[in-house]
């Protein structure tokens, strides 16, 4: 079992140019309760649902969250032109709240699901 969480960070660098960073989540094993985070300050959760024909352009993240992908298959696009997919299970830290932000749309035509945690 792997103990760590895989995440895609997008934070905007100096200049306000978006960026994708791999990072990973450290699991610590606590026993019987299996293996866990540290704890991180949340204010909020919401969930969303988006049409099939989803197709944001460039936007700023309106606060720093995780966005958990619960189905569907998307693409997102930074200030810089680098594009990545991400479908159902991926795990997002979105940060560029500031700067050009990125682009998103639906790449599977269909009604998506996903869950942001809004951090502090």
């Amino acid at each position: 079992m792997k103990n760590y969480y895989n995440v895609t960070r997008i934070y905007a660098d100096e200049n306000g140019e978006s960026h994708f960073e791999n990072i990973k989540i450290d699991l610590q094993d606590k026993g019987e309760i299996g293996f866990l985070s540290n704890r991180e300050e949340a204010v909020g959760i919401v969930f969303r649902k988006v049409k099939a024909d989803y197709d944001f352009d460039f936007h700023k993240a309106p606060n720093r969250q995780y966005i958990i992908l619960q189905d569907g298959k998307i693409e997102i696009q930074t200030s810089l032109g680098e594009i990545r997919n991400f479908e159902q299970g991926d795990i997002l830290l979105v940060e560029d709240t500031f700067g050009k932000g990125h682009r998103t749309r639906n790449i599977k035509k269909a009604i998506r699901s996903s869950i942001f945690v809004i951090l502090k």
